[in-house]
């Protein structure tokens, strides 16, 4: 009966187990409709900006703003990755990290530097082990993610920017598509594409037309204001987007994780009643056989 113990034992420990991933899968499906919810609310402002700013990179204003100016070489590359605090969330940070990496031995071997701000402890983690050159990081934000705390490390990146130490500045996070799927997202923060306004419907005969819009009090201090707007709405918007990801991929994870140690409590409870079932016939067959012989 020793091994029907042990067997027993390993029950009751994978009992305890899914007990733990049932409830992480619903503290996590609880959390993922609260961070749908604020990343649904943030996508409309985002969009809206983005292409405020896209147009406002066409205008034909006297003042262009440094995060409007392209640079004529690409040697120096700045990059903001967006993971998780946490992990038991399946592939997600995974996904975007094996983006992360391609996209680098890409730039290396273009001999392009590369620095790295890390937003969320597994970024970091991994980042830190590959010795890359980390220069702002983020990490603890919890459940609601706040700006004024994402904004001090990025503002690092920005004023690099600014202060000509990158020619290029790209975002790195994972976009919700829906519960199922999760798209690791490579976009360009800076400097500013026209991809938004070449997405919009217009025709040949507006593009030609020179214009511009009417500033007040100034051209350069809008310009600002909307320039930092722009970067705080797309940093806002891939967190949200990544921590939405991250509650539904960690559902998907824990329910697969309780739906295994199911069928892994069958296997054992089988394997249980069949020693149990070998012991029991083996007494009777030790009676049986002491009977006959007395």
């Amino acid at each position: 009966m020793a091994g029907s113990r042990e067997v027993r034992n390993k029950i009751k420990s994978v009992k305890n187990t899914q007990k733990i991933t049932r409830a992480m899968e619903m503290v996590a499906a609880s959390k993922m409709r609260k961070a749908q919810d604020r990343m649904k609310k943030a996508r409309p402002y985002g969009e809206k900006i983005r292409k405020v700013a896209a147009h406002m990179s066409k205008a034909n204003t006297e003042y262009r703003h440094p995060f409007l100016i392209e640079r004529d070489t690409v040697k120096r590359i700045g990059i903001v990755i967006v993971t998780s605090d946490k992990g038991l969330c399946g592939g997600l940070n995974t996904n975007v990290l094996r983006k992360v990496i391609g996209q680098m031995k890409i730039w290396q071997a273009e001999n392009e530097q590369i620095e790295v701000c890390c937003i969320g402890n597994k970024g970091l983690g991994f980042m830190s082990r590959i010795n890359a050159n980390v220069i702002s990081q983020v990490v603890g934000l919890g459940d609601t993610p706040d700006m004024s705390r994402l904004i001090g490390a990025v503002k690092v990146v920005l004023d690099g920017y600014s202060q000509d130490k990158f020619d290029k500045v790209y975002i790195f996070y994972n976009r919700f598509i829906n519960t199922m799927k999760q798209e690791p997202i490579m976009e360009q923060l800076l400097p500013l594409t026209d991809e938004r306004i070449k997405s919009e419907e217009i025709n040949d005969e507006k593009q030609r037309l020179t214009w511009d819009y009417i500033y007040e009090p100034e051209a350069k201090s809008v310009i600002d204001d909307i320039m930092i707007r722009y970067v705080e709405a797309l940093i806002y918007q891939a967190v949200t987007e990544n921590m939405a990801s991250e509650q539904s991929a960690r559902m998907v994870a824990m329910k697969a994780a309780s739906d295994n140690a199911g069928s892994v409590i069958d296997e054992l409870t089988l394997i249980y009643n069949k020693s149990r079932q070998a012991a029991i016939t083996k007494e009777l067959s030790e009676i049986v056989g002491g009977a006959a012989a007395v």
